[in-house]
């Protein structure tokens, strides 16, 4: 109980300091409705921490979108992707406010928004001249509807706080919103890592998962163990909240060894730029292998998260024969909700009846240096500092799959994939494309760069990559209506596209030969087009649209039918 207590009081000091920080009454909901969360400020995905809060909207799009607080907006982006319809509003009081995956804005917005697509005839823009009073904005007044566009996997709001001259993302529960939290956060399995070649864990020089079980609310246990020399520990934790059964993210994890805590993770703001360390936070292997997150609770040389406070040693355990030891990891939500997991942990020296696998290839990387292989057609590339530390890799060409390790290993930036294709005709070359055959059966096209001899593509995952040809065109359906029929009544206009092979990567749509803004669902292949975009003279009207693949193959289809304005 007084360990409890200590913890309480101290997590209520860091939250006082912090609220100092941030006001907590400037910001008021942007939603009508209670806020319930489907995604926390951190949560971990993929390549990065959740930058924000995803607002549950009741599974509907079209609610409406608040300001937070006064100030005006200084950005707007539109993109298939990423956050599809975003605005920006900039506060008076030095922060910044992110609304995303809109399904339109206010009709102010909205008007100079088509505005500048019918300009630049042109789907995806990014204003960002906006002055103070180009777009002013009162606290509460409607900017935006809800929706479901760019990468978002369901209805919701996502919603951001940042500090307007530093960019750094904030978590938005320091403002003080409305919500209700009285669930502790769960661990749901624990990892132990040998950290160095004379480390041994129940006589293993490995890592394996150890059974826990729950001992009482908020208290779990795991299986003691005996070791020696440099461990490590890592845990899958999810935190819940009342009122969804969406798994979240805590708000911050720490590891005590005897009472002295060595290891400390918040998450109360970071930059974007270091997000990309959370392959680094997590157990990314086993992630590649079995789609689950272990935090660890111990640091990586090269990991540079501001996140962590006070580590110490990088928060590895040194055991010592005939010693024990209690760890201690606590994960805490931001509410202050508090799960602990002990694990007993006695000091033994004997040998390890099980060892890694050490590595060691004919190609080794060192990590400082820029790095350059070659097997048949297939030349890899890496710049310096790619990988975060030196590697033995894994490198082989076989029936023209070039095969490059695992994608276990996390990198820190792009490498350069080259094919010879000095073998192919020019007709052929026109049809290839350097594929990801993470999933062989369906090949992931990489944007590929074609010279005479050789194609050539960056990414930052290893793995498995070839050439493949694509020499079908992406097909075109007109929906609800055929070719010469009436649709008086009808608001939209809506087409599905698709294409088995490379893909779509742009199409170009017109009525009665004028550019119209068709606006695409990459997850469903529909377009739709507005009718209230433009005014129709007469009643007979001739739609074409034309889609490309992402190797040139291209489809065209004409159609007429008939309408009158409906004013």
């Amino acid at each position: 109980m007084k360990h409890f207590t200590l913890i309480f009081l101290t997590f209520i000091s860091f939250y006082i300091n912090s609220q100092e920080k941030y006001p907590k009454d400037y910001f008021q909901s942007p939603l009508k409705i209670p806020i319930v969360l489907s995604g926390s400020f951190g949560e971990l995905r993929n390549n990065h921490f959740h930058s924000g809060l995803d607002i549950k909207t009741q599974g509907k799009e079209g609610l409406e979108v608040l300001a937070a607080g006064e100030g005006y907006v200084s950005r707007i982006k539109l993109s298939q992707f990423g956050y599809g319809k975003s605005i920006y509003i900039t506060h008076p009081n030095g922060f910044t406010t992110v609304y995303a995956h809109l399904s339109k804005f206010a009709p102010k917005i909205e008007s100079y928004v088509k505005s500048i697509q019918y300009k630049k005839e042109c789907y995806e823009i990014e204003e960002t001249r906006f002055s103070e009073d180009t777009f002013p904005i009162e606290k509460g007044e409607i900017i935006a509807f809800s929706g479901d566009t760019g990468g978002s996997g369901g209805p919701h709001l996502h919603f951001e706080i940042r500090d307007t001259e530093s960019e750094k993302i904030i978590n938005p529960l320091f403002f003080n919103f409305a919500i209700q939290d009285t669930i502790a956060p769960i661990f749901q399995s624990v990892k132990v890592y040998s950290l160095s070649e004379n480390s041994h864990i129940n006589q293993q020089n490995n890592h394996f998962q150890l059974p826990i079980k729950k001992i009482a609310e908020g208290e779990h246990i795991a299986d003691k163990i005996s070791a020696q020399n440099l461990i490590g520990f890592g845990v899958e934790v999810i935190d819940k909240m009342d009122s969804t059964y969406n798994k979240l993210g805590i708000y911050s994890l720490e590891m005590q060894v005897n009472g002295q805590s060595m290891y400390y993770h918040e998450l109360e703001t970071f930059d974007f730029a270091e997000s990309k360390f959370i392959n680094l936070h997590i157990d990314y292997e086993h992630f590649k292998k079995y789609k689950t997150r272990f935090q660890k609770t111990y640091l990586e040389p090269a990991n540079a998260l501001s996140t962590y406070k006070n580590v110490i040693s990088f928060g590895k355990i040194n055991i010592e024969k005939e010693f024990n030891y209690t760890i201690n990891i606590i994960a805490k939500d931001f509410y202050g909700n508090t799960s602990m997991l002990k694990i007993p942990v006695v000091g033994k020296d004997h040998q390890a009846d099980f060892n890694k696998k050490i590595d060691s290839t004919a190609f080794q990387v060192i990590a400082k240096n820029f790095n350059k292989f070659n097997l048949e057609d297939v030349t890899i590339a890496f710049p310096k500092n790619t990988f975060y530390e030196d590697t033995f890799l894994d490198f082989k060409v076989e029936k023209g799959i070039a095969k490059i390790h695992n994608p276990t290993i996390p990198l820190d930036d792009y490498f350069t994939l080259t094919f010879d294709v000095s073998k192919y005709s020019e007709e052929e070359k026109k049809q290839l494309y350097i594929a990801n055959l993470e999933y062989p059966k369906y090949p992931r096209y990489l944007y590929t760069r074609k010279k005479d001899s050789t194609f050539f593509t960056t990414t930052k995952y290893l793995g498995n990559y070839s050439l493949v040809s694509d020499n079908q065109k992406p097909t075109i359906k007109l929906m609800y209506i055929k070719d010469g029929q009436w649709i008086s009544n009808s608001e939209t206009l809506k087409v599905k596209i698709s294409d088995i092979g490379s893909g779509i990567d742009t199409f170009r749509a017109t009525l009665n030969d004028e550019w119209i803004l068709m606006e695409y669902n990459h997850k469903t292949g529909i377009l739709t087009y507005d009718f209230s975009d433009k005014i129709l003279v007469g009643s007979k009207h001739l739609f074409k649209i034309v889609v490309y693949d992402n190797v040139g193959n291209t489809n065209e289809l004409s159609a007429t039918f008939f309408k009158k304005q409906v004013n």
